[in-house]
């Protein structure tokens, strides 16, 4: 288990003056980013390597956003670990510890050299918890969005989009996803949040969102505006 502790900032906040979406997940992101970096395993240790550890699916739940000021604490730990994967929780609470967010994930090895996933080197498995999984709904590994699409205004990815890995940040996306169903005007509160990451958008490339409806709110597939599919996100509205 490993957790850091924050203040919600201004800068953080929506239209609301609460937590945007885009900055709780980046609340999730950089806690597992810190466990990496305080056990000696961060992006400068894997960048010699020729590996990153790469996000493929998220589920999350939200039941609060906090407003500005609320003192808070993030949570993660690596649940399992086989050769091929590592599925990783996360936990948003206040300072009282009551859960604002709870998330699960899947995480995969990528090898910069073969540009494919590879196996999970012995010494990662430092992440591994005896904590068990969150007590939330299985991960959604395969969205299929149908029925009629909503095609929305297209987004180009610039610098500020990318990470270290010079691909589009995964909170990007989901980020994308939301300002795509506002563009539609819905402004409805998102209760949960699931993507399923496919290919990488890069520097340049042209994403084209296009919105579902389906039984519990929408599922936004974040196109090129053709046949390939970066990601796909489920947004579950309340």
């Amino acid at each position: 288990m490993y957790g850091f502790e924050g203040r919600i900032r201004y800068s953080e906040c929506d239209d609301t003056g609460c937590l945007s979406i885009f900055s709780m997940v980046n609340y999730l992101q950089d806690c597992s980013t810190f466990q990496s970096e305080d056990l000696g395993n961060g992006f400068a240790t894997l960048e010699p390597l020729g590996i990153a550890w790469i996000l493929a699916n998220w589920r999350i739940d939200i039941t609060e956003l906090p407003a500005l000021g609320t003192r808070v604490r993030v949570r993660t730990w690596c649940y399992e670990m086989t050769r091929s994967h590592a599925l990783r929780c996360f936990a948003l609470e206040d300072e009282d510890g009551r859960t604002l967010a709870i998330a699960d994930s899947q995480w995969f090895v990528f090898d910069r050299t073969t540009g494919h996933v590879g196996h999970v080197p012995d010494d990662q498995r430092i992440y591994l918890s005896d904590e068990p999984r969150a007590d939330m709904a299985p991960l959604d590994r395969r969205l299929r969005a149908s029925g009629e699409a909503k095609r929305c205004a297209k987004r180009v990815v610039r610098r500020h989009h990318l990470d270290t890995n010079n691909h589009t940040n995964n909170a990007q996306y989901i980020k994308f996803a939301v300002e795509a169903l506002r563009d539609l005007g819905n402004e409805d509160a998102i209760a949960g949040i699931s993507v399923q990451y496919k290919r990488m958008a890069l520097l340049g490339d042209t994403v084209v969102p296009l919105v579902y409806e389906c039984e519990d709110g929408h599922d936004v597939c974040l196109t090129d505006g053709g046949e390939l599919t970066y990601a796909i996100v489920r947004l579950r509205t309340q």
